[in-house]
């Protein structure tokens, strides 16, 4: 019996190997809740290309390697594809206990002076409408259930820091502050605590395409030199992994964190202090 044992987790943007949605499923799976492994299933546009996006044959293969785990694509810029999915959550495993909004895009990178209106609402879109779009289709059912809920929202380092070539992204991760803190004021009588987790950087599929990227803007000469250079200013040594913003999630979505709302927890080896 784990501490999640009976309670049903929704993941968003869980489909893709070696991702955070893939670690946080996997962590709140081991310990008891019937998961629900969410993406997008296939590209559906220019914003989301299949190299960059959650397979529905990845997600499926997650979920029987997870055991205790359903599957349900979702794009999370449309409301009612967000409201099916809370409904397959209830409908298939009994009720809706956690949700977490982990999708995102983070593959959109230019200069301030080249990125094109297109890419702002591509990004703002995913990242906080679309986080905006499960509060509401988690509240939804968690309400009327009447036993609380916890909803996490996977943020990031920037939502504290800004960072070059990606205004809507930081601009996407500093919103989610005040989406939380306002959400959290208005779900907090009904004991549903809305929290946001922001981990530095991560090398996952998404974050190998930002380590080529980024060493070639900063003209670290190479990836390996890159990633030395951000171990060497974070305080533990190491840029973060997986499965430490997995262990994050299970801690605020656990009880020792009922009485924790309206946070921005850092995971940053101590890289974002404030």
């Amino acid at each position: 019996m784990g501490r999640f044992s009976g309670k049903t987790a929704v993941v968003t943007g869980a489909g893709r190997r070696k991702g955070l949605g893939e670690a946080i499923a996997r962590r709140l799976a081991a310990e008891g809740a019937a998961v629900v492994i969410s993406d997008i299933g296939q590209s559906r546009d220019a914003a989301t290309p299949g190299a960059m996006i959650g397979s529905t044959a990845e997600m499926d293969a997650i979920a029987q390697e997870i055991g205790a785990a359903s599957t349900c694509v979702c794009d999370v810029r449309d409301l009612e594809q967000m409201r099916a999915l809370a409904d397959h959550a209830v409908t298939t495993h009994g009720s809706l206990d956690i949700w977490v909004n982990n999708a995102g895009i983070g593959y959109i990178m230019k200069p301030l002076m080249e990125a094109t209106a297109d890419d702002w609402r591509a990004v703002i879109d995913v990242n906080l409408t679309g986080c905006f779009f499960g509060i509401k289709a988690a509240a939804e059912k968690m309400i009327p259930q009447g036993r609380g809920g916890r909803i996490i929202n996977i943020a990031s380092q920037a939502a504290k820091s800004g960072f070059p070539h990606a205004q809507a992204y930081t601009a996407s991760k500093h919103g989610l502050v005040g989406l939380t803190r306002s959400a959290a004021i208005e779900l907090g009588p009904h004991k549903i605590t809305v929290n946001n987790v922001c981990p530095n950087h991560v090398t996952t599929g998404l974050g190998a395409w930002q380590n080529e990227y980024f060493s070639k803007v900063v003209g670290a000469g190479s990836v390996e030199a890159y990633l030395k250079a951000m171990a060497d200013r974070i305080p533990l040594k190491r840029p973060g992994l997986p499965e430490d913003t997995a262990k994050a999630v299970a801690f605020l979505c656990s009880e020792e964190a009922e009485y924790i709302t309206a946070e921005s927890m850092n995971v940053s080896g101590g890289e974002e202090p404030h």
